[in-house]
């Protein structure tokens, strides 16, 4: 990324370009898993309809990635939707990301962030452990859905 501006943008839901990750994200995981049928359970949880903050990362403008949170309890925020595209991952972006989305959260009043993917999400699992995410059991609505690993991290 020599001279290229990386920026990033808080909004919310209905940002478009939100919208377009979360439908791109979607296509990616029925790829991942072998078919929307194999992760039948797992979609009514990827609504985008509570998800108030978001944060959109540009390179020289053009929308490159998303991250977001919602609230899961007083003192607990769900990581949803994080998500860059193919041609810039592993350039720091998504974890970059993650650092806005943890300060934005802690801003708010949030003291601990949970989430949940699977182990097929190698990248997601990597970038997750990298940055001090640890696997706890299962949070509500994923207790009874054994492909769905979750981990936290305390602000």
């Amino acid at each position: 990324m020599n001279n290229a501006q990386l920026t990033f943008k808080r909004t919310d839901g209905d940002d478009p370009d939100f919208k377009d990750f979360s439908n791109k994200l979607e296509k990616y995981f029925n790829e991942l898993v072998g078919g929307e049928q194999n992760r039948k359970s797992f979609i009514p949880y990827n609504a985008l309809g509570s998800i108030h903050d978001v944060i959109i990362a540009s390179v020289n403008g053009k929308a490159v990635g998303c991250a977001s949170f919602k609230e899961y309890s007083e003192n607990t925020a769900e990581v949803k939707r994080v998500y860059v595209d193919k041609a810039f991952r592993r350039l720091g972006i998504a974890k970059q990301l993650m650092e806005k989305l943890e300060a934005a959260a802690s801003a708010k009043g949030y003291r601990r962030l949970i989430l949940q993917t699977r182990e097929a999400c190698t990248e997601a699992v990597a970038l997750y452990k990298s940055i001090g995410y640890q696997i706890i059991d299962n949070y509500e609505p994923y207790t009874n859905m054994p492909l769905a690993v979750c981990y936290e991290k305390i602000l």
